[in-house]
């Protein structure tokens, strides 16, 4: 098996206020993955998550995918070693 890695990703486009991070949250707990999603200041939501990069890139589809709440505009995503520190999927 594959180490864990670890995505940063910063979200763009119309995400906050129309439920994105809850449904990002429920797709990661379905994907068995670990982190968070945050609303930021200039109206993004950057995704953290952690686990197999197979489920990880599954979340990073699912982010850019029609089944995302909102209109996403961008996805900026940086790979990263897993670090381990989350213990389930939480919006912050």
């Amino acid at each position: 098996m594959s180490s864990p890695v670890r995505v940063t990703a910063m979200v763009t486009g119309r995400v906050q206020g129309v439920g994105f991070r809850y449904s990002t949250m429920h797709q990661a707990r379905l994907l068995g993955l670990t982190g968070e999603a945050a609303n930021q200041l200039d109206g993004s939501v950057q995704v953290i998550a952690e686990g197999d990069r197979e489920a990880v890139d599954s979340l990073l589809e699912w982010l850019q995918s029609r089944d995302a709440p909102g209109r996403v505009k961008h996805v900026d995503a940086t790979f990263t070693q897993a670090t381990g520190e989350f213990s389930g999927f939480w919006v912050d």
